[in-house]
């Protein structure tokens, strides 16, 4: 069932409890795990804190502490299956699910004891009605039982009346099959039911919000958060920029509180801004030249896999009036007379190359007078550290780094993510050069499709959620599609049916049910499937 009152009926029953904490790994959660520990330590709440990175993880998971704890949390995974079917819990475990996955699974709506679902609503939500969802199979059997009980009864009276009463049976059970026919096609259709996705992190932050709890750290995870949800285009701009208003509320409320306070000249101050930057990815952390080069905007804007593309770049640098030298070297080591213009005389080039929307709206945070980092900057670098490649490391331990990179007392790690976040952009950026001069990506009816060869460089990074999702934007941008984020959603359910009615050999053990496994020798069968039911 849906909480109404997510202070009462959430943190008021757990905050005297041990709690597991079961978290998936993806900036959104990481941050919704950020404000949650903030609460819990302020209130002494003890908990277990396990990232889980798919459904098997999360079962292992449960089952090793479904002993020790009667209430778990689970953050970004959870809402989109029957989660009683899945993990077949005890009567008495409470399961609390703040997902952002879309759609929500019906069965979790309508169970009001074991779950409780932490997810912002509608005003319409569409939500079916209970009768239309589940349905007594014993109310079948009893109708069947009559009729079958007239026959019986009727074979004392006369020849024409059993006749009669066998066509009235034969009548009654045919229509009760054909209602649960269509009662089963109806339920399979409304079994899910798609919100407008949100934010676990705001809903945590709001939560402490209520509670007067509310900190700047805990104000620059939710920023956080609602930013990773928009860089990886789970949710369409428009969203993006109504939830940016909100949080410039927020942000002005703490800056003004704090106008006053001593700790406002400290040295190691924090204070968050809310400002027009430009869409260049981390070009405060490396050269405007490799930032405008990696940035999906502007390489999709001008083709740079194309040598008319580096061109129009270099037209573009001459029409800012830049000198190269001072492009291609560190952001920080720039002439201070160039940088306080630079935003101002690239927007004005920027729209005579057609690039319009430069600007984004965004929010920045200073730690003290040295460190400056936009919220973008800080999705790459956690994004980066969580899936890193690099080093044989345990998933667990990637995922510890990112969390602790979201801390301002570990600006080493946040700065280590970032230089891994710059190679990763790079790779992404070759790897759709390489795609697109190599006609790799393929129209196939309603979708697009792109096949990486084995022995691709950096392929090995691909197999991670958060790239993929990056490379198939920058794709989807350089191919000039326009796509919305609930479509991923509808991919999952097709990427089910397809599998399911050619027996290909898949693995669906993402909580983003659009990134699935499939055996390579299924996949022309699985394509055909696909073409079929998306046509």
């Amino acid at each position: 069932m849906f909480v109404t009152d997510i202070r009462k009926e959430f943190y008021d029953v757990v905050v005297n409890q041990r709690v597991a904490l079961f978290v998936s790994p993806d900036i959104d959660a990481l941050c919704a795990c950020k404000v949650l520990q903030a609460l819990f330590h302020c209130d002494q709440v003890q908990y277990t804190l396990v990232p889980v990175a798919g459904w098997q993880d999360l079962g292992t998971a449960f089952m090793e502490h479904k002993e020790q704890y009667q209430y778990f949390v689970l953050i970004n995974c959870g809402a989109n299956v029957d989660l009683l079917e899945t993990l077949q819990p005890e009567e008495d475990s409470v399961f609390f699910i703040c997902d952002t996955h879309r759609p929500v699974d019906v069965v979790n709506v309508y169970n009001d004891t074991q779950i409780k679902l932490l997810i912002k609503q509608d005003d319409d939500l569409g939500v079916p009605s209970y009768d239309d969802i589940f349905r007594d199979d014993e109310e079948d059997e009893e109708g069947d039982g009559d009729d079958s009980g007239n026959e019986s009864d009727g074979s004392a009276e006369p020849s024409g009346k059993r006749r009669r009463y066998d066509e009235d049976a034969l009548e009654r059970r045919i229509e009760r099959q054909r209602a649960r026919r269509e009662w089963e096609a109806r339920r399979s259709l409304i079994m899910n039911i798609t919100i407008t996705p949100s934010y676990t992190s705001l809903v945590m932050f709001e939560l402490a919000w209520v509670m007067s709890k509310d900190t700047k750290d805990m104000l620059w995870w939710s920023v956080i958060g609602v930013t990773d949800q928009w860089v990886h285009d789970k949710i369409p701009h428009m969203k993006y920029v109504t939830d940016i208003a909100t949080l410039q509320r927020h942000v002005s409320r703490h800056n003004h509180r704090n106008e006053d306070e001593e700790n406002s000249l400290s040295i190691d101050c924090m204070r968050i801004t809310f400002e027009y930057d430009l869409r260049l990815v981390l070009y405060q952390h490396w050269s405007l030249y490799e930032s405008i080069c990696n940035s999906c905007y502007t390489s999709c804007s001008f083709k740079l896999w194309s040598i008319n593309g580096q061109k129009k770049l270099q037209e573009f640098l001459a029409d800012m009036g830049l000198p190269l030298k001072q492009v291609r070297q560190k952001f920080n080591s720039m002439d201070m007379s160039i940088k306080e213009n630079l935003r101002e005389v690239i927007e004005e080039s920027a729209n005579k190359f057609s690039m319009k929307d430069i600007r984004v709206q965004t929010f920045a945070v200073n730690f003290g007078f040295k460190n400056r980092f936009l919220a973008s900057d800080v999705v790459h670098a956690a994004a980066a550290l969580l899936e890193n490649v690099e080093k044989d490391e345990m998933p667990t331990d990637n995922f510890i780094k990112a969390l602790d990179c979201l801390s301002r007392s570990n600006l080493e790690r946040l700065h280590l993510g970032i230089d891994l976040a710059k190679k990763k952009l790079k790779a992404i950026q070759q790897t759709v050069a390489s795609c697109i001069c190599t006609n790799l990506i393929l129209s196939q009816g309603p979708f697009l499709y792109c096949h990486l060869l084995e022995g691709t460089p950096d392929v090995k990074l691909f197999s991670k959620p958060l790239a993929l999702t990056l490379l198939c934007k920058y794709l989807l941008k350089f191919s000039c599609v326009c796509v919305f984020c609930f479509i991923r959603s509808f991919f999952g359910r097709a990427f089910e049916k397809a599998a399911e009615s050619t027996s290909s050999r898949t693995l669906h053990d993402h909580f983003d049910t659009s990134v699935i496994e499939l055996k390579m020798e299924d996949r022309g069968k699985f394509l055909d499937a696909l073409i079929t039911l998306l046509s």
